[in-house]
C-alpha cells in the first residue's frame, strides 16, 4: 500500500508540473490572440476593398491580363496551404490538411495535377512524412506572420503561374488553402481561389457604366494592372496568413485551456486516490497494532 501511494503523489506531481505548462500556454496564446485578431481585423477592409476594386476594373475593362485570362484547358494547379509552426493547437492543422485533401481530391477530379506548397512545419511534416512531393515551403512565422514572408509567397506563386506551358512548375491555377477566423470559438478551413483572379464579389455585378469612370488609368489601363494584381495576390496571402495566425492562436489557447482543466481532474482524482490509499494503510497498521496487543494480552493471560 505504502508503494502505491508512493505512486500516486508522484503522478501529481509531474501532472501539477504538467498543470503549469499548459496555463503558462493558454496565457501566452490570450495575450498574442488579441493583436493578431487586431491585425487581421485591420486588414480585411483593405483586402476587402482592393478585391473589390480589382475584381471590377478587370472584369469591366478590356485588358486581357495574364493573371485575369482563364486557361481554355487547365491541367495544373498549385496549392498553397497553410498550417501551425509548431503544435498543442488541437486540431488546427489537421483540419486545415483535411481540407487539403478534399480540395486535391476535387481538383484531381477535374482532371488536374496538383503541385503543393507548405506554409509551416506541421504540414511540411505531413507530407514528408507520407512521402509526397512539396515544390516549396515557408516556416517559421505561422502565428506572427510578415508581409516580407507574404511577398516572398505571392512572388513565387505568380511566377508559377506566368510560367509557360512545359517550364518547370508551371501551373494553370492557385489555390490557397487556411483557416478562417471566425471567432474565439470558431475558426473555419476554406480554400480560396486566387488565380486566375475570379470575378467581383457578391450577388450583384456593378452596372458597368457606373464602374468605369471611377478609373483613370495612367499611362494605361495594362501597365496599371500589371503594377497593382501582384501586389492584390500578395496582399490576399498576407490577408490569410493573418486569419490563420489568430485562428491558431484561438485554437491553441481553447486546447490549452481543455489540457489545464483536464489535469486539475487528474489531480483531484489522483489526490482522492492517494488519501483512500493511505487512509486503508493507516487502518491496516492500527488493525496490526492492536492484533498485536491482543496477542500479547492473551500470552501474558496464558502465563498467569
Amino acid at each position: 500500500m505504502a508503494v502505491s501511494l508512493r505512486e500516486y503523489r508522484a503522478r501529481i506531481k509531474s501532472t501539477e508540473s504538467m498543470k503549469k505548462i499548459t496555463r503558462a500556454m493558454e496565457l501566452i496564446a490570450a495575450s498574442r490572440i488579441i493583436k493578431a485578431q487586431q491585425r487581421a481585423q485591420s486588414a480585411a477592409p483593405y483586402a476587402r476593398e482592393l478585391t473589390r476594386a480589382v475584381s471590377a476594373v478587370a472584369t469591366y475593362s478590356n485588358v486581357d491580363h495574364p493573371l485575369t485570362r482563364e486557361p481554355e484547358d487547365p491541367k495544373r494547379a498549385a496549392v498553397l496551404i497553410v498550417t501551425s509552426d509548431r503544435g498543442l493547437a488541437g486540431a488546427y492543422s489537421s483540419s486545415v490538411l483535411k481540407e487539403a485533401e478534399r480540395l486535391a481530391e476535387r481538383l484531381r477530379g477535374e482532371g488536374k495535377e496538383i503541385d503543393t506548397y507548405i506554409c509551416g512545419r506541421k504540414g511540411e511534416a505531413y507530407y514528408k512524412f507520407r512521402g509526397r512531393p512539396v515544390v516549396a515551403s515557408w516556416t517559421g512565422f505561422s502565428d506572427q506572420p510578415s508581409y516580407d514572408a507574404a511577398h516572398e509567397i505571392g512572388r513565387t506563386l505568380i511566377d508559377a503561374f506566368l510560367a509557360e506551358e512545359g517550364e518547370p512548375n508551371a501551373v494553370d491555377e492557385v489555390h490557397v488553402v487556411f483557416t478562417r477566423f471566425r471567432s474565439m470559438l470558431v475558426q473555419e478551413p476554406t480554400d480560396v481561389r486566387l488565380l486566375p483572379l475570379e470575378v467581383v464579389e457578391g450577388e450583384e455585378k456593378p452596372d458597368r457604366a457606373e464602374v468605369l469612370p471611377l478609373y483613370e488609368f495612367e499611362p494605361s489601363a495594362e501597365a496599371v494592372l500589371d503594377g497593382l494584381l501582384p501586389q492584390y495576390v500578395q496582399s490576399r496571402i498576407f490577408f490569410a496568413l493573418l486569419q490563420a495566425a489568430a485562428s491558431e492562436l484561438a485554437a491553441r489557447q481553447k486546447a490549452m485551456k481543455s489540457a489545464t482543466d483536464n489535469a486539475d481532474e487528474l489531480i483531484k482524482k489522483f489526490t482522492r486516490i492517494a488519501n483512500q490509499a493511505r487512509q486503508a494503510g493507516i487502518t491496516q497498521e492500527i488493525s496490526e497494532i492492536v492484533g498485536g496487543v491482543n496477542a500479547l494480552a492473551d500470552a501474558q493471560a496464558g502465563q498467569d
